[in-house]
């Protein structure tokens, strides 16, 4: 198994930044958005995102939340061992609020996909924005795209994107690995 760096630590925070910029232009106060973290890893970029927002673009009283998805999922039921839920907190109502889903990669689609069947239990969103790290672009199984993204890549099946976050590994870094 081999793996190679995708993003330094450097371009990671870049990234970072860019994207809370993208975002800041596109919801302004955020007096209607919310932003919600899809578990697991969609958290770590969602809480990252939200300090950029209030420290640097002086956004208060931004709304979070994190949603599990593991009994939405189409592929849930295919594996043999128990699945563990992660924790869904979402202490508001969507309804016609302009909701922002955020995970670290975008692969098949099929997390979206079951995020999108998971957030009407808190109402009907007025319109759902995608916002990943990474972007795998040839790897749809779904017609399902970001409408932000930090980086595109183009990996094969075989190959694996693993972001890893300071808060839980130790280091923002991002790599491609190959079996």
């Amino acid at each position: 198994m081999s793996q190679r760096v995708l993003l330094e630590p450097k371009e990671v925070a870049i990234t970072l930044q860019r994207l809370a910029c993208q975002l800041s232009e596109n919801h302004n106060d955020f007096s209607n958005t919310v932003l919600v973290g899809i578990q697991p890893r969609g958290i770590y970029l969602l809480n990252r995102l939200s300090l950029i927002l209030e420290k640097d673009h002086g956004i208060n009283n931004l709304q979070t939340g994190q949603l599990d998805i593991t009994f939405f999922r189409d592929d849930f039921r295919r594996g043999e061992k128990p699945l563990e839920a992660n924790k869904t907190k979402i202490d508001f109502v969507v309804e016609d609020k302009r909701v922002v889903f955020i995970d670290d990669v975008l692969y098949t689609g099929r997390s979206i996909r079951a995020a999108l069947t998971a957030i009407q239990s808190f109402g009907r969103p007025k319109t759902i924005e995608l916002l990943t790290f990474i972007d795998r672009r040839f790897s749809r199984h779904l017609p399902i795209q970001p409408d932000y993204n930090g980086r595109k890549v183009d990996a094969i099946n075989e190959e694996r994107v693993r972001v890893d976050w300071s808060e839980n590994e130790g280091e923002d870094i991002v790599y491609l690995i190959s079996k």
